[in-house]
């Protein structure tokens, strides 16, 4: 073979490679409005609007972090969506958290502002506690004023997409009251907390997009098999109730979920009981 053939295959099989390896590169898939993109770690750590942010109080972690980080709403501009919009974030591990729109594309730093966060492959990230992996490649953190207001289940980490998405209550008609229930009705409350916090992880009536944990109305609820005292507790630490290897529910601690927020969820629940779909 001479040295010009050699050559040239040498470069045709580096050029294979690089490919290969940026065809490997974790991407992350964005549905606004019904378009699809699809954006690279590259891509997004190269954008001009990336910045290093630090997180003072960051979920995942339980420590200070600082990241190299996009602001969602830029990535979410021009997008024309009806009023009761969501922006669904789902995990790779089945996890869905279901964000306000008026939330994430807030950009006053006097309230909560949502950045993703990318994961520098030159540049791991550690280990989530307790876990093999980390929260990358694409984890949605908060920084601002207001952060500490924004609750555990609306840090996703590991996300894979990021669709926007009609209200759960209208896009699942059975997770939703009765429409008679007054505005200030409890229930309306824990109906709230419950698509905020629980619909994350879990589906009631097989509505909801999760993929973690089970169905919490059918075909039983948990009110149906746990004393009021004993579920309360158990959604304040599941571990202090029942434990085992493959437990996946976190404790939610009081700044997280307070006692009268808990005793909302468990109301929630109550009414839904008797309201099963598809058994």
């Amino acid at each position: 073979m001479s040295k010009r053939v050699w050559f040239a295959v040498l470069l045709l099989t580096l050029g294979m490679i690089i490919a290969r390896g940026a065809a490997a590169q974790p991407a992350i898939e964005l549905t606004i409005g019904g378009k699809t993109q699809s954006f690279s770690q590259a891509a997004l750590l190269a954008r001009p609007d990336a910045a290093e942010i630090h997180v003072s109080r960051d979920v995942a972690y339980a420590t200070p972090m600082t990241y190299r980080a996009v602001p969602l709403a830029s990535l979410l501009d021009g997008a024309k969506l009806p009023a009761d919009s969501v922006l669904e974030a789902l995990a790779t591990d089945g996890f869905a958290a279901q964000l306000p729109m008026d939330l994430v594309l807030n950009r006053d730093s006097a309230k909560a502002v949502a950045w993703l966060a990318v994961e520098d492959p030159a540049k791991p990230w550690p280990k989530l506690p307790g876990k093999p992996v980390s929260a990358g490649p694409f984890y949605l953190v908060w920084v601002g004023k207001e952060a500490a207001t924004v609750r555990s289940e609306q840090w996703p980490y590991q996300i894979a997409k990021l669709t926007t998405q009609p209200s759960p209550s209208s896009r699942w008609p059975a997770l939703a009251v009765d429409p008679a229930l007054p505005a200030t009705d409890p229930i309306r409350a824990g109906q709230s907390l419950f698509i905020t916090q629980c619909l994350a992880c879990h589906r009631l009536n097989h509505a909801g997009s999760a993929d973690t944990g089970p169905d919490l109305n059918v075909p039983m609820n948990p009110v149906e098999y746990f004393k009021p005292a004993a579920l309360h507790r158990y959604i304040r630490n599941p571990a202090s109730v029942r434990n085992w290897p493959g437990r996946t529910m976190p404790a939610f601690p009081p700044d997280q979920l307070s006692d009268r927020e808990i005793d909302l969820i468990v109301d929630y629940l109550a009414y839904m009981a008797p309201r099963k779909v598809g058994r």
